[in-house]
């Protein structure tokens, strides 16, 4: 048996540039950061008492015979690859909803590729499990999405992380001073707005309007180094905080799909309550919530906020890690 366990990960600025279509004609970067809340996925081979051959466990129970019997997409894509004669069991468990913004789908697909992986014996590396991560999610199972979540859950901790147009990826962890990334930390409040919503389709409209929106996506790539040289410089925190706000200002006009009335709502109110800024996480839609706000101003807002879920969180370093091996 063994027990794969992936972060989820908070994007800062550059959502967006991450794509391939934008990538190969632009290139593009993002900061982000994992932080300690979890994808798990538990995997052993199956002993031959079973009428079933393959049993995987998430939101619902599977019970086939061979991997194209699997609906799961993500594991019948893997275990078409990689599954053992015979049989597996799997099983998915998160701290945290899916379809909130987090990059849950791509931290699932490294953690699965991870634990198949190891439950043969062959140890990954971050790269080559972002890398495979990438080519399932965006040629195997041709969903929209970027390039980011799969190279932040791999690789874990604060980096800015840049796309070059040939297809590469470059990781470059963001070195701060203790004191500077804790201070940045005890600013950042997390909130569940209740809100669940495929990013692929929201993702998909975005993409079409990729060309209209070209000044826009430059200007979120460009806050990507205004956002490292404010962290690095000393210069106050606060205009973090008014940065996210504007990226989330411009990142709202790429689509309506982004907010709601509701989602609006809520954002209008933290501020009012003393957030400076904030940003829907992920592609929009729903989800998260991230809002930067001054340690005396929190007590406000979490009370502003009292119908929504506050999630407390510390960031992490080490990425895609197998936990338990026996």
């Amino acid at each position: 048996m063994i027990i794969a366990r992936t972060p989820f990960r908070i994007s800062f600025f550059g959502g967006g540039t991450d794509y391939p279509t934008w990538v190969e004609k632009h290139g593009g970067a993002v900061l982000s950061t994992t932080f300690d809340k979890y994808c798990y996925i538990t995997c052993r081979k199956l002993p031959p008492f079973f009428d079933h051959k393959y049993r995987i466990a998430y939101s619902r129970l599977e019970r086939v015979s061979s991997p194209s019997e699997i609906e799961h997409p993500a594991v019948r894509a893997v275990l078409r690859d990689y599954a053992c004669g015979q049989g597996m069991e799997i099983h998915c468990d998160d701290d945290l909803p899916a379809r909130s913004g987090l990059g849950s789908s791509s931290s699932f697909m490294v953690g699965l590729l991870n634990a198949v992986h190891g439950l043969s014996g062959r140890r990954v590396s971050p790269r080559k499990l972002a890398e495979e991560a990438i080519r399932y999610e965006q040629d195997v199972l041709a969903e929209n999405v970027g390039s980011q979540d799969q190279v932040a859950a791999a690789y874990g901790g604060l980096n800015i992380i840049r796309f070059l147009r040939d297809g590469d990826f470059r990781v470059e962890p963001l070195i701060l001073p203790p004191g500077r990334k804790e201070a940045l930390a005890a600013r950042l409040m997390l909130f569940f707005t209740g809100f669940s919503r495929i990013a692929s389709d929201i993702a998909g409209e975005q993409l079409e309007k990729m060309s209209a929106n070209a000044r826009q996506l430059t200007a979120i790539r460009e806050m990507v180094d205004q956002g490292v040289d404010i962290l690095v410089s000393g210069t106050d925190l606060r205009c973090f905080g008014e940065l996210l706000h504007d990226t989330w200002t411009i990142k709202r006009g790429l689509s309506e799909k982004i907010s709601n009335d509701a989602i609006d709502a809520v954002y209008a109110r933290a501020r009012g309550a003393g957030a400076i800024g904030g940003k829907l996480l992920g592609a929009g839609g729903g989800g998260f919530l991230l809002l930067f706000t001054e340690p005396a101003q929190q007590d406000n807002v979490r009370k502003e906020l009292g119908k929504l879920i506050h999630v407390p969180f510390k960031f992490e370093n080490d990425g895609a890690s197998i936990i338990y091996y026996s």
